[in-house]
């Protein structure tokens, strides 16, 4: 059981680096109407910290109901 809980923490950990390595994009120009109106895709590392990121969120998901249920 301790060992679901570590393996939540560093999962936990590696999602809050990973949002935080993504760029930022815009920023608060949309807010003020200032938008590029640029389409772009992402390729390279970009793309590959994209779908670290949902991987890592899934799996926090996965591993919080998995707590909640063996409880």
């Amino acid at each position: 059981m301790v060992w679901i809980k570590v393996l939540q923490i560093i999962i936990a950990l590696l999602l809050m680096a990973s949002i935080l390595l993504q760029s930022r994009g815009a920023g608060l120009s949309g807010v003020f109407g200032g938008s590029s109106g640029i389409y772009r895709t992402k390729r390279g590392i970009e793309k590959s910290l994209f779908i670290s990121t949902i991987v890592l969120a899934v799996l926090f998901f996965g591993i919080a109901a998995l707590s909640f249920f063996l409880k």
